[in-house]
C-alpha cells in the first residue's frame, strides 16, 4: 500500500496500527481517492485478521484536518454533489461494521470529515494538548458535514449540543469533547498510541447514551420536547442570520432526519441537503472567501525577514488595550504600553484582564496561562524598557504633530531598526514619516474596533517604506490573528474610503425623512450585521467627523460629510459613549432617540422601500471600490473583497463588493447608478464601470489555484468565546 495514505502495521496481538500520512503536504486531508484506499486498507485488514484498528496521523500536528475543499470545484452538476456524500456515506459504513475495533487517536485537529472519519470508529483517544480540536465547521462555508457528521455527533452529545457545535463551527478542544462524549479518553501524547491500542483490544463498544443533564433528557427523549428545540434553534438562527443563508437550515433538517427519519432515509436527507448546498451562491461565496485568504497568507512572505519578538504601544485607550491584547494573547509577544497617566496603563492591563478572566470562570484557560499572559504585559510613563523593542505602534488620537513627535521620540529611545507603526485611522503615513530620520522604518498599522474580535488589518507602507518593514508587519499581524491587506498611502485607505460614502448616504436619507430604523433595517436585511446609523453610534459620530474634513481635501466633494452631524456632535450625541446618538441608550438596550428629528430639523416622511434604500447606500461603496482598484490603492479585487467583508461587514454571502458586481454585472451595477446619478450627479458610476458595462468584463476572469485546501484551517484557540464583531472603526 505505498501509493495510499495508510500505511499498515500488525503487530504480535494483532492489533493494526494505521498511520495516516498524505505524503509532500503539511497537514492530512481526505481527498477524492480516499475511499478507494480506505476499501483496499480495510480488505488487508481483514486478510490479516486483525482484532483491533488504530488510526493515528504522520504528522506531528493534526490528525485529519478537513476535506480538501477544491474538490467541490470539479462539481458541475448536482448529483456529482450528492455522490461525493454518498461516497463518504460508504466508505464510513463499511468502517462502522468491520468486524473487529476501531480507534482514532488524535493529536492535533480532527475537523470537518477529519471528525466525521473518527466519528465513524469505535472509540476516540485525544491527547490533551492544546492543539488537539474537534469540530464540524462546514457552515461557515456555506455546507453541511456530507459525511455522516448531522447523523453521528448528535446520538453521542445529544441534539442541543449537536446542533449548537453545528450551528457556529466551533472548535473544542479535548477536554471539553471527552467531557461531552465526543473522546473516550484524553491523555498526554507519549502514551497516545498505547492507550488507543488497550481501547482496540476492548471490543466492539456497547452503545452508548448522550450525557444529558435532566432538562436536556426530558427535553430530548419525546416528539413535544424534540419540536420545541428543533423549532426553537429555527427562530434563532433565522434571527441571527436574517435568513440570508441556507446551511444552517439545512442542518437542522438533517438532524432532525437523524431521530425522526430511519438511517437510510436520514442519511439520504444529509446527502441530498450536502448536494443543495454544494451547488448554491452563498457556499460558492463563502469558499470563494476561504480561498482568497488561503492565497493572502502566500504574501510578503520572506523567511529571512527577522521576526518581530518585542513590541511596544503607545496610548492606554480603547484602541491601544486592544493592540495590546492581540500582541499579548494571540502573538503571545512582550508588550510594553506608554501613556501619559498611569490610569491609562492601569486601564488598558485591566481590558486583557477582564477578557481573560472570563475565559478562566469558563475553564477555557488555566490560571497559570492566565498568569504568564498577563505577566507579557508591562507599562511606563516614559520610554523605560523601550530600547531593545522590534515594533512601537502608536494608537493616540489623529495629531498629526503629536504622532511626528512621537516617531523622533522611538527614533531616539529604540534601534535603528525599531519599526514605527501608525494605527491613524485618515492622515497619510507619508505627512507622519516627513520629519523621520529613518522613514523606511516607518509604516501604517490601521486596526478596526475592538480590535481583539475585527480580524482586518490595513498595512500602509509610504513610498518610502523598506518591503522589510512591510514584510515583517505583515507577519506579525498574522501572528496577532488578524488578516493584514497592504494597501496605498492616501487618505482613508481603503475601508475608510468606501465607508465614509456609504454612511453620508444613510444620514442624506434620514434627513430627507426615511425613519432611522427603516435605513438600519434595509442594510441588515441586504446582509449588513449592523445598520449604518447604528455603527456610527457604536464608532462614535466625533470619529467619524474627524474623517471627513481629510477625505473631503483629498478625494472632493463626494466625501463632503452631512452638516448634521456637526449639530449632534455640538449637543453631545456622540453615539453609545455618551448614552444618545441616532438611538438612546440603557440597561435595557437602545431604541431609537425621537428627539434627534426635532434637533436636525427633521419630519420622518418614508418614501422609498427598504430595497431602494439599500441600493442607494450600497450604489457609493461600490463605485469607490472601483475607484480604489483603478488608483491602485487596493493590489485586487481579491483585497477588496476581503477589505470589505472582514472590515465593514460586507456581506460574506455575496462574497465581498468586486464578487458582488460580478454577479450582478457590470452593466446593471452602472445602469443602476446612472439611473439615480440622474438626479445626483454624485452616484454617476466611474470610468472603469461603465466601460466595463460595455464590454462585459468582470473583475475576477482567473480561476482560482488548484492547490489542495481543508475545509477548515486548526485555529490557535478553539472558538468557544467567539463573538461577533460590534463596531469598526
Amino acid at each position: 500500500m505505498s501509493d495510499s495514505v495508510f500505511n499498515l502495521t500488525v503487530d504480535e496481538n494483532k492489533i493494526a496500527v494505521v498511520t495516516i500520512d498524505v505524503q509532500g503536504e503539511k497537514m492530512n486531508t481526505l481527498r477524492s481517492s480516499f475511499a478507494d484506499d480506505l476499501k483496499a486498507l480495510l480488505a488487508e485488514a481483514k486478510q490479516q485478521s486483525v482484532k483491533g484498528m488504530v488510526f493515528i496521523s504522520g504528522k506531528s500536528d493534526n490528525f485529519i484536518a478537513g476535506a480538501d475543499v477544491k474538490m467541490l470545484d470539479s462539481v458541475q452538476k448536482r448529483e456529482d454533489a450528492l455522490a461525493i456524500s454518498e461516497l463518504c456515506h460508504h466508505a464510513f459504513f463499511d468502517m462502522e461494521n468491520l468486524p473487529f475495533t476501531t480507534v482514532s487517536a488524535i493529536h492535533g485537529a480532527a475537523l470537518g470529515g477529519g471528525l466525521e472519519f473518527a466519528l465513524a470508529c469505535d472509540y476516540r483517544v485525544g491527547t490533551d494538548s492544546g492543539i488537539t480540536i474537534i469540530g464540524l465547521p462546514e457552515v461557515q462555508l456555506g455546507l453541511l458535514p456530507g459525511g455522516g457528521g448531522t447523523q453521528r455527533l448528535t446520538k453521542i452529545i445529544g441534539i442541543q449540543k449537536g446542533l449548537e457545535w453545528m450551528l457556529t463551527g466551533k472548535q473544542i478542544r479535548a477536554k471539553q469533547a471527552k467531557k461531552a462524549g465526543v473522546l473516550d479518553d484524553c491523555v498526554p501524547h507519549s502514551v497516545l498510541l498505547k492507550v488507543a491500542k488497550e481501547f482496540a483490544a476492548k471490543g466492539k463498544a456497547p452503545a452508548k447514551e448522550p450525557k444529558l443533564d435532566t432538562v436536556s433528557k426530558l427535553l430530548e427523549s419525546n416528539p413535544f420536547g424534540r419540536n420545541f428545540i428543533f423549532k426553537k434553534a429555527k427562530e434563532n438562527v433565522i434571527k441571527q442570520t436574517g435568513g440570508h443563508y441556507p446551511a444552517p437550515l439545512l442542518i437542522i433538517k438533517a438532524v432532525r432526519a437523524s431521530v425522526e427519519l430511519d438511517k437510510l432515509k436520514a442519511y439520504k436527507t444529509e446527502a441530498e441537503s450536502f448536494a443543495t448546498l454544494v451547488m448554491s451562491d452563498e457556499s460558492k461565496a463563502l469558499r470563494s472567501v476561504f480561498f482568497a485568504t488561503t492565497e493572502m497568507k502566500k504574501d510578503w512572505r520572506n523567511g529571512d525577514a527577522p521576526a518581530i519578538n518585542k513590541t511596544a504601544v503607545l496610548g492606554g485607550g480603547l484602541m491601544g488595550a486592544g493592540i495590546a491584547h492581540v500582541s499579548a494573547v494571540k502573538a503571545k509577544v512582550p508588550v510594553r504600553i506608554k501613556d501619559v497617566a498611569e490610569q491609562g496603563i492601569s486601564n488598558a492591563m485591566s481590558y486583557t484582564y477582564k477578557i481573560l478572566d472570563k475565559r478562566l470562570k469558563r475553564r477555557i484557560m488555566s490560571k497559570a496561562d492566565m498568569q504568564l499572559t498577563m505577566s507579557r504585559i508591562t507599562g511606563a510613563t516614559d520610554y523605560s524598557g523601550f530600547k531593545n523593542i522590534d515594533l512601537v505602534i502608536e494608537a493616540v488620537f489623529e495629531d498629526l504633530e503629536l504622532k511626528q513627535g512621537m516617531v523622533a521620540d522611538v527614533e531616539r529611545e529604540c534601534q535603528e531598526n525599531t519599526i514605527f507603526a501608525s494605527n491613524t485611522s485618515s492622515l497619510p503615513i507619508s505627512q507622519i514619516a516627513a520629519q523621520a530620520q529613518r522613514p523606511e522604518n516607518v509604516i501604517g498599522l490601521h486596526y478596526f474596533s475592538p480590535v481583539e474580535k475585527m480580524p482586518l488589518v490595513e498595512i500602509i507602507p509610504h513610498a518610502g517604506t523598506s518591503k522589510e518593514t512591510i514584510t515583517r508587519v505583515v507577519n506579525f499581524a498574522r501572528k496577532q490573528g488578524k488578516t493584514p491587506i497592504v494597501v496605498k498611502d492616501t487618505a482613508g485607505f481603503y475601508v475608510n474610503r468606501i465607508l465614509a460614502p456609504y454612511l453620508n448616504e444613510a444620514a442624506n436619507l434620514m434627513l430627507a425623512g426615511e425613519p432611522i430604523e427603516k435605513i438600519d433595517a434595509a442594510l441588515v436585511e441586504f446582509g449588513f450585521p449592523v445598520g449604518p446609523l447604528a455603527l456610527l453610534d457604536e464608532v462614535g459620530i466625533d470619529i467619524g467627523s474627524k474623517i471627513a474634513p481629510i477625505l473631503e481635501k483629498e478625494l472632493g466633494e463626494r466625501f463632503k460629510a452631512p452638516d448634521a452631524f456637526t449639530r449632534m456632535i455640538e449637543s453631545k450625541r456622540l453615539g453609545r459613549k455618551t448614552g444618545r446618538g441616532f438611538y438612546e441608550y440603557d440597561k435595557k438596550g437602545k431604541k431609537v432617540d425621537e428627539s434627534v428629528y426635532e434637533l436636525l430639523n427633521v419630519t420622518p416622511a418614508p418614501r422609498l422601500n427598504k430595497s431602494e434604500i439599500a441600493k442607494r447606500c450600497i450604489a457609493q461603496m461600490l463605485n469607490e471600490a472601483v475607484r480604489c482598484l483603478d488608483e491602485g490603492i487596493i493590489a485586487s479585487p481579491r483585497d477588496g473583497d476581503i477589505g470589505a467583508i472582514f472590515g465593514i461587514g460586507f456581506p460574506p454571502f455575496f462574497g465581498g463588493p468586486f464578487s458582488y458586481m460580478d454577479k450582478l454585472g457590470a452593466s446593471k451595477i452602472s445602469s443602476d447608478m446612472s439611473t439615480l446619478g440622474s438626479s445626483n450627479a454624485i452616484f454617476t458610476p466611474c470610468d472603469t464601470l461603465v466601460a466595463m458595462a460595455e464590454s462585459g468584463a468582470k473583475f475576477y476572469a482567473a480561476q482560482p489555484s488548484t492547490e489542495p485546501t481543508v475545509e477548515s484551517e486548526p485555529a490557535e484557540q478553539a472558538t468557544d468565546d467567539a463573538a461577533a464583531p460590534s463596531a469598526k472603526e
